[in-house]
């Protein structure tokens, strides 16, 4: 078993309506292709409640798809369904879920509060459920599946210092995800793990670390660009929590005549970013299989419908701590993977990104001289 891990206490309440500006499209790749067979489940239904669309293209992208064709696998209709950043559609939709009566409610909810709620709604009504991808601090759920978000972090803040290698006194501007999702302060609690002795021994200095509400990529430029401003317009390398910010970011470089020369660090290997790395705008990003989380939810959720806990513990074997709620939550953590230009072809050959989405124009040749096709 792992060792246990404290996750940070973040704020539990805060509506998250997202802004799409620098939003990424998905891939039809097969590896997020929908099963779009015939539907030939009996064992019963298990509802899915994914947060959003605008932060990034994962969620419907690759979670709905890879959930669907998981759980259809597993012999168990799917419900999955989107609350588009809204806490009023996300509690109706989990209203419907109760009330049609699913065997298993999973949720990726928009905030602690709005999840905690649901949570205890569906335990009312004797289904279990599963905190998907977001831990709910002070939720109910006795399970969790998600990546290892400390972890995300620290591959972030080690892409960021290869980057920067050799470059001593080099200026770090920190964009980090919403405070109201305890993703985003696991993120941040890794990228430290690996940035803060650097910037304690002076090898590089913070000029400022700002959480962007709502993970609001329009927002997430608009303050970097103050930032970048009031530092005289220079920078070194920025922290960029997801591919979505870090596009937003890269945008303001390219105004300022520094694309290409200040590395970015980002988040999910999307379409966009990927392309971004590729054509040396970002220096890397953070690859999570989505297939292995989707795959592990839906046999946790499989052995919950059936009843059979003894099964469902054997499957959760890690553990972690809400601090807010003061108890230990029975997790699946997967392990996340840094992706940088040399390696873009890893997502590629996964399946997840087709090379089609990547290799147009002006990236045909880099595509050509890294092997992707």
């Amino acid at each position: 078993m792992r060792t246990k891990r404290l996750l940070a206490t973040a704020a539990a309440a805060g509506l998250l309506v997202l802004s799409a500006c620098g939003a990424n499209t998905a891939g039809g790749d097969d590896g997020a292709a929908a099963d779009t067979g015939s539907n030939e489940a009996t064992k019963g239904t298990v509802g899915v409640i994914l947060p959003e669309t605008a932060s990034s293209s994962r969620w419907e992208g690759f979670d709905k798809p890879l959930l669907e064709k998981a759980l259809r696998a597993e012999g168990f209709e799917a419900d999955v369904q989107n609350a588009q950043g809204e806490v009023q559609k996300f509690t109706t939709l989990a209203d419907g879920m109760i009330a049609k009566g699913v065997d298993v409610l999973v949720i990726a909810a928009i905030n602690s509060e709005v999840g905690s709620a649901v949570v205890s709604q569906a335990k009312a009504a004797g289904i279990p459920t599963i905190d998907y991808d977001r831990l709910n601090l002070g939720g109910g759920s006795d399970y969790y599946v998600s990546f290892d978000n400390v972890r995300v972090g620290e591959l972030q803040g080690e892409g960021l210092a290869e980057a920067l290698e050799g470059q001593q006194g080099a200026e770090v501007i920190e964009i980090e995800g919403a405070p109201t999702d305890n993703n985003a302060t696991l993120f941040h609690e890794g990228q430290r793990n690996v940035l803060q002795p650097l910037y304690d021994s002076g090898e590089l200095e913070l000029v400022q670390s700002q959480p962007i509400d709502n993970w609001d990529n329009q927002k997430g430029g608009t303050i970097f660009e103050q930032i970048l401003t009031s530092n005289g317009g220079t920078v070194d390398g920025v922290v960029a929590a997801n591919d979505g910010l870090a596009g937003a970011i890269i945008t303001v470089l390219k105004k300022n005549g520094l694309a290409g020369k200040v590395p970015v660090t980002g988040q999910d290997a999307t379409p966009a970013g990927l392309k971004s790395i590729l054509r040396g705008h970002q220096y890397m990003t953070v690859f999570k299989p989505i297939k292995k989380e989707a795959e592990a939810t839906a046999k946790l959720a499989a052995a919950l419908a059936e009843g059979d806990t003894a099964a469902a513990d054997e499957l959760a074997s890690d553990t972690v701590h809400d601090s807010k709620g003061d108890r230990d939550v029975k997790s699946m953590l997967l392990e996340p993977e840094l992706i940088t230009k040399d390696n873009v072809k890893t997502v590629v050959d996964a399946g997840y990104v087709p090379a089609s989405d990547l290799c147009v124009r002006d990236l045909a040749d880099v595509c050509d001289k890294l092997g992707i096709s």
